[in-house]
């Protein structure tokens, strides 16, 4: 008999030992061995929870959608705008300004000119003491007595703070991520009312340990911690940062409906809460939000109802919602009602979409250290493609234009989901909606990070699940729950209780207690271990939760945080330069930049460090993720680190703090093509070596299997010279094909560098996708820049730009630049490869003047 193996510390734990042995002897009493996944075992620590989609619902009959009266949310009073701040201790107590909220401290102290700007040269520090300081925060409103049960609601105060009405304590609250609502009807009065916030300061808690910058405090809260210094930006969070409201809580009320998809066939569930026994009728009506179709429509009749409370009902003709490239972001508007005596007492809104996830095992079946890691979406499992998001802005700007800035960009780059890792926050609404609607997966992770859950506050955990889970569980979007980042024993009480709350505040989504963990890997060893690039061409796992290589943004970007520093290089360790680096310049950044940009380019002046540090970083992404989707069923999803910064400097993002685009996003985008081929390589210098490539047909939704397709591949050397030409014509099938293994000899090889196109083409000979390579650049700097042959024709009429190749060498690397408008602009593609008498037209979302550069171009 084979004896069930466990690993990943899952002995450390009693409740999990008892698990696992009930499980042995099971088997050993079956004289057979059952396989079980980790997420079986982990459930087990909370196999008494029952889901919302487990209890009793009452069936609702249809009405006509004329018959049912629509009436508007239960009433509020919006209390965002303009506060007034003030300091209230003896060093600060001078300043009185005019604050946004919602917003951060530090955003109106420096819109007003009281500290210089936060993101500009070291004026972090400046801003950092800022959060040592107390606050108050005060604005007026009038009320007219006409809210039933007026209750005050904070979404989010960061962090430690009393909340007065009147002069009167309403509460005293810390912990970032939303304030329970707070009944104050005895509190408000009829005409003005004064509201005030005080901030009390940050608390600071240093040490001798590595890093001693960091203020280590966020372990003893609940805030967004990578701004506390230990990773880009030490400015920690100040401020009422997300909304404020009064708003109505009648006695007969709706609370967190919930809706929830039971088949794909359009067989659905209701949830809500009744906090007071009723008698009446539940009315809902669902419409489509973003596409034509039915108004349908619910009712159905409550006895003595109360607490949560389930409705079945079934939606004609339903429209699924998809993940970015496989099918469309369909989402319906739900209206619930509650009706007493024939009055609408209670209503809701929710928007909502018809999506069904289920998580498989690996080809070889549920092993019990291993999750079932493979996303079936709507009954089609899938690979999935996606990246790492950071909290976006250290200064707690999280507008809607600038959170559409990254996510639509993601959605250009192919990307699926997005993990919102345990540095930062439960995302907003905004954040939500945009993920809805662009059909962006999101693996949410609650604030805990390196085995933090142990020390932080428990009933400031709980309180940070409970509210959010239920804020957020009606987003299609949202596919994962996690407990948080990178902690190596995510065990005990708090991750149970996460764990648990997924079942019954949720149920329809998988839950993982850490990442990585149960078969997902994260992967530095470029960078942090100084590993050459050959590791990230390598190697693998089954599913990536992480892994990146930094680099530096484009000049321009650069230029708005240096102060007007004069750049030289190497950097002073002193330098503005230095100091927009992940640590801070303490831990051998500018060491470690040498290396990686030098295997591209000199690195004896900024302009080649910046193009050399974003190579590498292209280099070490789009290969590791090519060899992943190749691996297919074996590894089943890929999320790089990171498309997004929180603060300007050296970073793993893709898109900078700015906004503006990479390169590693256009490398990333063409290795998340759904349909394109590839080439695997595992070195970066193949001169004067005989090499084997293999050469694959990459079709996510299969929209090539079984007909013919085409792929033709071309190799240059350092001269622009054909060295190898091969057109491959195949009938495709399934979603991963290796079609060859191009062998090139060694006397092909022997050039300074070699680039590579492939070009893949359907039955009809139209081009599918188009991928292109380059190896061979570091046997010496700056080799790639040296291969002049091509030269472009360039017309710009407005927002369309057409260029064409009229050499006979093809342009490589042609670049698309507006200055000025690096941080919006947005290109149709850019770093584009273009074959000789070619012509390719780029759209831009801008009429500037474009500024085209290649690697190849003879200027």
């Amino acid at each position: 008999m084979k004896i069930l193996r466990c690993s990943h510390k899952v002995l450390g734990q009693a409740v999990t030992i008892r698990c696992l042995f009930v499980s042995l002897l099971a088997c050993f009493a079956a004289n057979t061995v059952v396989a079980q996944s980790l997420d079986k075992i982990d459930a087990q620590s909370w196999s008494d929870a029952v889901a919302p989609g487990s209890i009793g619902g009452m069936t609702m009959q249809k009405m006509k959608p004329s018959q049912f009266k629509h009436r508007a949310a239960d009433k509020t009073i919006s209390l965002d705008g303009t506060w007034t701040l003030r300091g209230a201790d003896e060093s600060n107590s001078g300043i009185c300004i005019d604050a946004k909220v919602p917003g951060s401290i530090h955003t109106a102290l420096f819109s007003k000119g009281v500290i210089p700007d936060p993101r500009v040269g070291r004026n972090d520090t400046i801003a950092e003491k800022c959060s040592y300081k107390t606050w108050t925060m005060t604005r007026t409103f009038t009320y007219n007595g006409d809210i039933e049960d007026p209750q005050l609601v904070f979404d989010g105060i960061a962090n430690r703070c009393t909340i007065r009405l009147n002069g009167q304590i309403v509460c005293e609250h810390e912990g970032m991520f939303g304030v329970p609502p707070q009944p104050v009807g005895k509190l408000l009065r009829r005409g003005e009312n004064t509201l005030e916030v005080t901030l009390h300061p940050i608390v600071a808690m240093f040490n001798n340990e590595w890093p001693n910058i960091a203020n280590q405090s966020w372990k003893r809260t609940v805030v967004v911690n990578c701004v506390y210094g230990w990773h880009y930006s030490k400015i920690p969070s100040m401020g009422i940062w997300n909304n404020v409201r009064l708003e109505s809580r009648p006695a007969r009320r709706i609370e967190h409906p919930f809706v929830i998809t039971r088949s794909t066939g359009g067989d659905m569930r209701l949830v809500l809460s009744l906090p007071q026994q009723v008698t009446g009728e539940v009315r809902l009506l669902v419409k489509p939000a973003n596409f034509k179709g039915n108004i349908q429509a619910y009712k159905a009749t409550v006895n003595n109802a109360s607490g949560e409370t389930a409705f079945d009902f079934a939606i004609a003709q339903p429209q699924l919602w998809y993940p970015n490239d496989v099918g469309p972001q369909n989402l319906y508007d739900a209206e619930v009602q509650l009706i007493v005596d024939g009055k609408v007492t209670s209503t809701a809104t929710k928007r909502f979409g018809i999506r069904t996830i289920k998580m498989k095992p690996f080809p070889e079946g549920e092993k019990p250290d291993l999750y079932n890691w493979t996303f079936e979406i709507n009954g089609r499992e899938q690979f999935v493609k996606g990246t790492g998001w950071c909290t976006m802005d250290a200064l707690l700007d999280l507008s809607h234009d600038r959170y559409n800035r990254f996510l639509s960009t993601a959605k250009q780059q192919h990307c699926q989901m997005i993990r919102a890792w345990g540095g930062g926050l439960p995302e907003t609404e905004t954040f939500y909606n945009l993920c809805d609607s662009l059909g962006i997966m999101v693996m949410q992770e609650w604030p805990t990070a390196w085995n933090s859950h142990n020390i932080q506050p428990y009933e400031m955990l709980e309180e940070t699940v409970r509210l959010n889970m239920l804020r957020l569980r009606c987003h299609p979007s949202l596919v994962m729950w996690g407990g948080g980042n990178e902690s190596d024993a995510p065990y005990g009480k708090a991750i149970d209780m996460m764990g648990r709350y997924s079942v019954t505040l949720d149920g329809t989504r998988p839950f993982h207690r850490g990442e990585p963990w149960g078969g997902s890997a994260h992967n530095y060893n470029c960078w942090w271990d100084l590993l050459h690039l050959n590791h990230n061409l390598n190697m693998t796992a089954r599913f990536w939760g992480e892994f990146g290589i930094p680099s530096l943004p484009c000049l321009e970007s650069k230029q708005k945080y240096l102060d007007g520093e004069k750049y030289s290089w190497p950097p002073a360790p002193e330098s503005v330069f230095t100091h927009h680096t992940p640590m801070f310049g303490t831990n051998w950044e500018i060491h470690r930049l040498n290396q990686y940009a030098g295997y591209f380019t000199s690195t004896d002046n900024l302009d080649d460090v910046i193009l050399g540090s974003q190579m590498a970083q292209s280099e070490g992404i789009r290969h590791t993720l090519e060899r992943a989707r190749t691996m297919w069923p074996s590894t089943t999803g890929a999320l790089y680190y990171k498309l997004n910064d929180n603060y300007p400097g050296l970073s793993w993002s893709t898109v900078d703090y700015y906004g503006a685009i990479k390169p590693a996003h256009y490398f990333a985008r063409r290795a998340f093509e759904p349909t394109t081929t590839v080439l695997l390589f595992d070195r970066t210098n193949m001169c004067a070596q005989d090499v084997s490539l293999p050469y694959f047909i990459l079709d996510d939704n299969e929209t090539l299997a079984g007909k013919e397709a085409k792929a033709h591949l071309t190799v240059w050397d350092n001269e622009m010279d054909t060295v190898a030409d091969t057109l491959i014509t195949v009938k495709a099938k399934g979603r991963v094909m290796k079609i060859a293994d191009v062998a090139i000899p060694g006397e092909f090889t022997d050039t300074q560098m070699l680039w590579f196109k492939t070009d893949l083409f359907d039955s009809n000979g139209a081009l599918v996708a188009r991928n292109w390579y380059f190896a061979n650049y570091d046997t010496r700097h700056n080799a790639m820049l040296k291969s002049y042959r091509a030269q472009l024709a360039i017309v710009q009429q407005g927002d369309k730009l057409t260029l064409t190749n009229t050499s006979d060498a093809p342009a490589v690397g042609v670049t698309i630049e507006v200055p000025g408008e690096s941080a919006t602009l947005t290109l149709s593609d850019n770093y584009l490869w273009i074959d000789p008498g070619e012509t390719v037209t780029v759209t831009m979302n801008t009429t500037g003047k474009a500024r085209v550069t290649g690697w190849n171009l003879i200027q």
